[in-house]
């Protein structure tokens, strides 16, 4: 692998992962649109610890604030950023993020295996990104963290087993789940993430036994630091363009890339 493709697909990663557009959509079609060849183990944990890196580092106050709370009753009643989430938040993150560690250890190898397919992953990236949408444009924008439920946490973190699936996008099913619970925008966005910090870091956790040193040369580095400083920045973004814009810029960017990709695919059979 070359140092250019090390760059731009952590680069991707790291933008995909958070962004709702689907890290492993892209990293099937990009490859795919460009003929590249499969990287490898160690390059897959690369990109696994950037994005993880990533989460963490953005959002190590709030994971503090968050042990603190379930933990000390002092912190429960003192501190701004604590006041954000409700006092169990710990739990219900825990809660919601069995399904997805049950999922992924049940079917990793098989979703890696057999749901690779271009047509699939590329049908997946726009019929998801419409549902995206749909859900977004029609729900309701009354649910404060404070408010949120086991039930609805749980099955927020349900809908976070469907990421498995290429094309499917953990950040946008998550977000179409909290907007369907009646989350607001910004809101779901951050829980989204933080819910997916237990499944990104146990991810690379579980990889990063599986490589030799002999895998961790100059590409292996370059791809966790592209993806980690493009994770970084596409959290940020999301963030703050939730704050006053809708979901639909996404779903668009879903289906012209599905069109895209349909496109070379049929030029391909002639």
């Amino acid at each position: 692998m070359t140092i250019l493709h090390s760059i731009i697909l952590g680069s991707l990663q790291g933008l995909t992962e958070f962004l709702p557009i689907s890290s492993s959509g892209h990293l099937v079609l990009v490859p795919y649109v460009f003929n590249w060849n499969y990287q490898g183990k160690a390059f897959d944990v690369a990109l696994h610890a950037g994005t993880a890196f990533a989460i963490v580092v953005f959002f190590w106050r709030d994971w503090l604030d968050i042990f603190k709370k379930a933990f000390s009753r002092r912190a429960r009643v003192e501190g701004e950023t604590i006041k954000k989430y409700p006092d169990n938040i710990l739990w219900q993150i825990l809660v919601a993020s069995i399904p997805a560690v049950i999922v992924g250890l049940l079917l990793d190898k098989f979703a890696a295996d057999y749901l690779n397919s271009t047509l699939f992953v590329t049908a997946n990236l726009a019929l998801f990104g419409i549902l995206l949408w749909y859900v977004d444009k029609k729900s309701k924008s009354d649910l404060t963290p404070q408010k949120l439920t086991y039930k609805k946490s749980f099955l927020i973190g349900l809908s976070q087993s469907l990421a498995l699936i290429p094309g499917v996008s953990r950040s946008g099913i998550t977000l179409t789940a909290a907007r369907w619970m009646g989350m607001p925008r910004a809101e779901a966005a951050r829980f989204s993430f933080l819910l997916a910090t237990p499944t990104i870091v146990g991810a690379f956790l579980m990889k990063i036994a599986t490589i030799e040193k002999g895998g961790l040369d100059i590409t292996f580095w370059l791809g966790v630091i592209a993806a980690t400083v493009f994770g970084l920045l596409a959290i940020k973004f999301l963030l703050n363009y939730l704050k006053n814009s809708d979901l639909s810029i996404f779903m668009w960017y879903r289906i012209i890339a599905a069109l895209i990709v349909l496109g070379i695919y049929l030029a391909r059979l002639n």
